[in-house]
């Protein structure tokens, strides 16, 4: 199954998506909690891989349907740290389908340029045995100058954990850069896995459950939140498009917040000296270690 599904569109899709585009504003960045995978498996009496991996198949579907409509960024919650609790043959079975997913993606990296997408595992992919990793930073490098759609696959990650590692990275790796006064919400918030992306303009999670599960919660204050009772697997066309409807409806009410969350942020980077040479070293520096440290593990030798 490629990343990106060849949907074929009805004519009324073809109809409602144009519509969409031309009556309103489209999100530019939209997150998927991707929950449900599991209660599919037992409605449908299958192994509970089996369920992950149709939910893999529907998000090469709802990856074609952000191109078709000109969304430009997409990020889902695949593996949180938190499933290590589960059964150790299901977290097995998890890294397993993980394995042949990213190894699909190398052997089909030429159709991923043509499209554009750009691959980024956000979490913390040190917790993940070593051949994964090597994956990952394969994957992330070899589609790293593509800028029409990023991917970010939040694979071992949480919100806390996030933070944390933000907190951490400015603490070992400043030293050198930064002083005290320099640290602020704007800092870290640049220290984040998500450094690169604008924060979500939409929250679509799926399964009837209304709680976000430590996704995102440093970056989603000016995000509208859109949840549906249907399971992940079953995702159509329309229940994408409701999201799409339910964001445009809403997004006016969140502007004058989100523009004085802007407003905060540009204050906050005066009075720390966020543009300041130095901080701006420290941040290139993280930048170029967490690169060196994708060759490192692309170029392992695994045993």
């Amino acid at each position: 199954m490629s990343w990106v599904a060849d949907y074929e569109y009805t004519w009324a899709e073809r109809i409602s998506m144009r519509a969409l585009r031309t009556c309103g504003h489209i999100p530019k960045h939209v997150a998927f909690v991707m929950d449900g995978n599991r209660r599919f498996a037992r409605s449908q009496q299958i192994d509970k891989i089996e369920g992950h991996s149709r939910g893999f198949s529907k998000l090469a579907d709802c990856l074609r349907w952000c191109l078709d409509l000109g969304i430009s960024e997409v990020t889902t919650f695949a593996f949180s740290i938190e499933n290590f609790k589960r059964s150790s043959e299901e977290v097995e079975g998890l890294f397993n389908l993980a394995r042949d997913k990213f190894a699909k993606l190398l052997k089909e990296t030429d159709r991923l340029n043509q499209h554009g997408i750009r691959i980024r595992v956000i979490g913390n992919i040190g917790l993940l045995p070593l051949d994964l990793q090597k994956l990952v930073a394969t994957a992330m490098l070899s589609t790293e100058v593509n800028d029409k759609l990023f991917l970010n696959v939040a694979f071992s990650y949480t919100s806390r954990d996030e933070i944390t590692q933000a907190l951490e990275t400015v603490l070992q790796q400043g030293n050198n850069f930064i002083s005290g006064s320099n640290i602020s919400e704007r800092l870290l918030e640049e220290c984040m896995y998500t450094r690169h992306s604008p924060a979500p303009d939409l929250i679509f999670r799926t399964s009837g459950e209304t709680r976000l599960s430590d996704f995102m919660m440093w970056q989603l204050s000016g995000s509208v939140l859109y949840f549906s009772n249907v399971l992940w697997p079953q995702i159509t066309f329309w229940n994408f498009l409701a999201s799409i409807l339910a964001y445009q409806r809403d997004r006016y009410r969140l502007e004058k917040f989100r523009r004085a969350e802007q407003i905060q942020s540009a204050q906050l980077a005066r009075t720390s000296d966020f543009h300041s040479e130095r901080v701006q070293q420290f941040l290139q520096s993280m930048d170029e270690d967490r690169r060196k440290l994708l060759v490192r593990l692309a170029s392992s030798k695994m045993c």
